[in-house]
């Protein structure tokens, strides 16, 4: 069934990225579709009739059905395909991945998109993903690369007391880091030379061979 998905991305997309190591972890493989956002064409028609938000990644089920946002795309998955849990497998794990996950999306993710996006000169008028245009703010941009080096500070002392994000199994809160960790050096911040919890974590869940997807 999985050959029959397709999953609309781009190659320099975090958030696809975080998509196409969940499915590589899961060992699924889509079909991958290019959304050329350097061109625009996340604002095409064509686009659009898929994912009315502009936004990829989109994942298109074998009923036509379209997921547009990434903690949708990543539950579908789960749930469709039990093998390889990556949300959690009890009750209780299930409620640390989704906070762990949320606290790397929120504090960390986010952070360095909206950097990027105030900082970016191709991103001018479009400072938030979307339909909508938005001047940026470039005062926004030192708050964002403070608020990534709080996040990485936060998370090596969360590692120093488990061996993954959300506790002692690979989840999707390892990706969703990973990829925020990686996502950073657009915004010239990496991991602090005295961060040895964080930098374990990072060269163990960087070996993996899905971290490549």
């Amino acid at each position: 069934m999985s050959n029959t998905l397709k999953l609309y991305q781009s190659a320099g997309s975090p958030n696809s990225r975080r998509v196409r190591i969940f499915l590589a972890e899961k060992g699924l493989k889509p079909t991958l579709i290019t959304v050329d956002l350097g061109t625009g064409e996340q604002h095409s028609e064509a686009y659009r009739t898929i994912n009315p938000r502009r936004t990829v990644p989109a994942l298109v089920l074998e009923d036509g059905t379209t997921l547009g946002e990434v903690p949708a795309i990543m539950r579908y998955l789960d749930e469709a395909f039990p093998e390889t849990p990556l949300l959690g497998d009890t009750s209780k794990d299930k409620g640390l991945v989704v906070m762990w996950e949320r606290f790397a999306e929120l504090e960390g993710f986010a952070a360095v998109m909206e950097g990027v996006r105030n900082k970016t000169e191709r991103l001018k008028g479009h400072a938030i993903a979307g339909p909508h245009g938005y001047e940026q703010i470039p005062e926004l941009v030192d708050r964002s690369v403070l608020r990534v080096k709080n996040f990485l500070t936060d998370l090596n002392e969360r590692l120093e007391q488990v061996s993954f994000v959300a506790g002692e199994r690979f989840s999707a809160a390892d990706i969703t880091a990973l990829v925020t960790i990686d996502f950073a050096k657009a915004l010239d911040v990496s991991i602090p030379e005295g961060h040895r919890a964080l930098t374990r974590w990072k060269d163990a869940v960087s070996a993996r061979s899905s971290s490549s997807a």
